[in-house]
């Protein structure tokens, strides 16, 4: 159909109206809103054709989306932050049941104090949910993850609900130049759904999550469950091939920028890494041997893939748009889980940033490339560092000042 100029949100949209989605349960919730009032014009003027429904409440919405998904049909939904943990219940029940559902989340800090700028606890709350997790970095990228997402779920070697994650204003609301496939060419990659497993006919019965008595049955089904998580970074990694043949654009489970000589790495995710890829460039231009490793599947967490990527190098950096409070980054604990046994691995160094939609600025990765230098020189890493600016110490110095408080 040709480029044009979309939001995150409307990327999202273009997503889920090209995978012919037969129904959408919705709830309204910043910075996603966007994304359904999109759909919901599309409904009412006959462009999509599909089933519209506001629900009355985020754990409402998911139980709708599971429910049909489990009849038999495409469905879809959306939320961020609060209304993410709002629905956080039916996630498992969802993923439980064994529906190839496929949600977006477009990421916003959590209360408390209540903000519209993104961090990325609201997906990470729910990585053990059952939810297979793709992150973004691009509006053309949420788009393309969408159809690959319905691919991907609806496999029988998978068959579990997928989460699309996007950040909140920084990518929902920036424009970019999307290239648009056409219907014919996407339904030659992500053909009708016709599921097996799911349906709902007159006179054959058909139950999916029902309750079992004894620990071992339980754990039959929880290991199913991860078996097929597993299953699914192979199968990712088919639809990858696939996609690319079809449209010419090629992902995977990380993204490798300027790595392949690098000494010094930089591991993020989301459109932040987009920063981080500047500052690679930048401390190249200094003689630091750099590069950026971006996570874009987090689950499965693609551990074969990360231990290839960062093999022989000297020292990484895992920057976290997040905090498990009381412990630090919960991606650098990942991370350090994937590397712990590998021989001759990299040091490992934790920075936590861009909380709340706060900006990691250049003076901010120039710090980090001198510990990370500093760490290998002296073979001293130190605790996880919390990435904020002198000049944001003043401003907030300043405001505790106006408030009373010393």
């Amino acid at each position: 159909m040709g480029k044009e100029m979309l939001t995150g949100n409307g990327a999202a949209a273009w997503g889920v109206r090209l995978a012919e989605v037969d129904y959408i349960p919705a709830y309204p919730i910043t910075p996603q809103t966007e994304i359904i009032e999109t759909i919901a014009k599309w409904i009412s003027d006959g462009s999509m054709g599909a089933s519209f429904v506001t629900m009355d409440s985020e754990h409402s919405m998911v139980t709708a989306a599971g429910a049909a998904s489990a009849t038999g049909v495409r469905a879809f939904t959306t939320t961020s932050s609060q209304g993410l943990l709002y629905g956080f219940e039916m996630l498992y029940t969802v993923a439980g049941w064994r529906v190839p559902l496929v949600m977006v989340n477009v990421s916003r800090g959590l209360s408390s104090p209540i903000t519209l700028g993104p961090d990325h606890n609201d997906i990470l709350a729910v990585r053990d949910s059952g939810f297979l997790q793709i992150h973004c970095e691009t509006c053309q990228e949420v788009l393309d993850s969408i159809l690959m997402a319905y691919k991907l779920a609806e496999d029988e070697r998978v068959l579990l609900p997928v989460m699309v994650n996007m950040d909140g204003f920084y990518l929902s609301f920036t424009r970019e130049n999307v290239e648009i496939p056409d219907v014919g060419t996407v339904r030659s990659f992500l053909s009708e759904y016709q599921p097996e497993h799911a349906f709902f006919k007159a006179g054959q019965p058909m139950a999916q999550g029902v309750a079992v008595l004894g620990g071992e049955f339980y754990s039959y089904f929880k290991y199913q469950m991860h078996l097929a998580s597993q299953n699914a970074l192979d199968v990712y990694k088919e639809v990858c091939s696939e996609f690319e043949k079809k449209f010419d654009r090629k992902y995977g489970t990380i993204e490798e920028y300027m790595l392949e000589d690098a000494e010094y790495v930089l591991v993020m995710t989301n459109s932040f890494s987009t920063l981080g890829k500047a500052a690679v460039k930048r401390a190249r231009e200094k003689g630091i041997k750099a590069g950026l490793l971006r996570l874009r599947v987090l689950r499965p967490f693609p551990d074969p893939d990360i231990k290839n990527a960062l093999k022989g190098k000297k020292a990484v950096a895992v920057i976290d748009q997040n905090i498990s409070v009381g412990k630090g980054g919960i991606i650098y604990s990942e991370i350090g889980g994937c590397l712990f046994n590998e021989k001759n691995r990299p040091l490992l160094l934790s920075f936590i940033g861009g909380l709340g939609g706060k900006n990691i600025s250049q003076e901010e990765f120039e710090f980090i490339f001198d510990k990370i230098i500093s760490a290998v020189d002296t073979e001293i890493v130190e605790p996880p560092y919390l990435l904020y600016t002198e000049n944001e110490w003043k401003e907030m110095t300043k405001l505790k000042e106006t408030a009373g408080k010393e």
